[in-house]
């Protein structure tokens, strides 16, 4: 099974589906070209809250491989920042039990 990474994050209420257009059309896209997998995502509107799960089974760590993706052009290139949708956010790794 691979490694996989629930990833929360707290947005930014007004911004919610501006974020969900980026998220859709730039960082999927660009996580997808560094050999990483989407498990799946959800929204909540009511908490403005934003919950996917990333995977990665290639060579390295899933560390190593997120690291290249932070540091990759790919990345770099998402216009506007991911980060400025974001008013915090919670990484864990996680494995599935079904």
């Amino acid at each position: 099974m691979a490694p996989q990474q629930l990833r929360l994050y707290q947005l930014e209420p007004d911004r919610i589906d501006e974020f969900i257009s980026l998220w859709r059309k730039q960082i999927v896209p660009a996580r997808k070209a560094a050999g990483f997998t989407v498990e799946g995502a959800w929204v909540s509107r009511e908490e403005a809250g934003f919950a996917w799960v990333v995977g990665y089974d290639g060579p390295g760590s899933f560390e190593k491989a997120d690291k290249r993706y932070y540091d990759s052009p790919e990345r770099a290139a998402i216009d506007p920042n991911p980060a400025d949708f974001l008013l915090n956010v919670e990484t864990v790794m996680v494995e599935p039990l079904v």
